[in-house]
């Protein structure tokens, strides 16, 4: 089983992003599998809608968010061993050389140890300072993808799509992973869920501990990948899925590492990340850690 742990970058520990490095070395020190940011570009103030595409409201660890990038590229520099990976980067906000440029860097950084996870947000406001319209952000996040092929894979590259272009562009620096790193995407929506089956790497899920967590949901959504991948010719075997778990404030540890065996041996699932934003310190991060493994390990 593969455990992987948030760095320090989003809520309550964001403005404590400069011990990212000491976070980093003593998860990995701990025998964590992988380290993973997450992306808020902000939250607004009076929101059209709330977190996760529910109610109106975005809960407060959401309102502080430091830069994922720089976050992962010191979480890159201070580690030898674990994956690093983003869930999830709302990647139809950013421009795609740009997204191309810092993700092949941070795969030349970790020496081919990224994996780059993607969804689509559900914040109005987010695309509106952006320019973009949030209503066909996910046509564009299907344009990106092949965008990112483009770019990672060709060189010269050029791009004409209804949303995004790229005029004909030397395109030399190329990541370390070939023929480039595994994006995964995230959602549950019907059409994110057969997008995932049809051209992703990986599989991001969320549950939230003990709040949510549907096994019956995941093996159906599960189920719908696996049949849009052999409809495209692909088998479902070969995507990868890593669960992210949301703890909620004052969950034991123990109920933690218990529900993670529960759906690691209804689903399958071998990799979890373990995300505790609702944590107030580093420390406290960093102690959450070093429980989870101990319990892990004793199986």
């Amino acid at each position: 089983m593969k455990i992987g742990f948030a760095v320090p970058a989003l809520g309550d520990v964001a403005p404590a992003v400069g011990r990212v490095a000491e976070f980093a070395r003593e998860a990995e020190r701990a025998g964590a599998a992988s380290l993973w940011v997450g992306d808020r570009n902000f939250a607004a103030v009076n929101p059209k809608v709330g977190a996760g595409g529910r109610g109106n409201t975005i809960p407060v660890e959401y309102w502080t968010a430091a830069d994922p990038f720089v976050a992962l590229a010191v979480a890159a520099a201070a580690t030898e061993r674990v994956r690093l990976g983003t869930h999830v980067l709302i990647a139809p906000l950013y421009p795609p050389v740009q997204l191309a440029r810092s993700l092949t860097t941070l795969d030349l950084v970790s020496g081919g140890r990224l994996i780059p996870g993607f969804g689509v947000g559900w914040s109005p406001e987010e695309y509106e300072a952006a320019g973009l319209d949030f209503h066909q952000r996910g046509a564009r996040l299907d344009e990106l993808l092949d965008v990112l092929d483009l770019l990672w894979t060709e060189n010269p590259v050029e791009y004409h799509g209804k949303h995004l272009e790229l005029p004909l562009q030397h395109a030399p620096l190329k990541p370390a992973q070939q023929p480039h790193p595994p994006i995964h995407l995230g959602g549950s929506a019907p059409a994110s869920l057969e997008r995932i089956g049809r051209r992703a790497s990986g599989w991001l899920p969320l549950a939230m501990v003990p709040v949510f967590v549907n096994v019956d949901l995941l093996l159906a959504e599960r189920a719908a990948i696996d049949t849009a991948a052999r409809a495209a010719g692909r088998d479902p075997a070969e995507i990868d899925t890593v669960l992210r778990v949301n703890v909620v404030a004052g969950t034991p540890t123990t109920q933690v590492v218990d529900t993670i065996h529960t759906v690691a041996d209804r689903t399958g699932i071998d990799h979890f990340l373990i995300d505790s934003m609702s944590l107030p310190t580093v420390d406290a991060t960093l102690d959450l850690v070093t429980e989870v493994m101990k319990l892990v390990n004793q199986g």
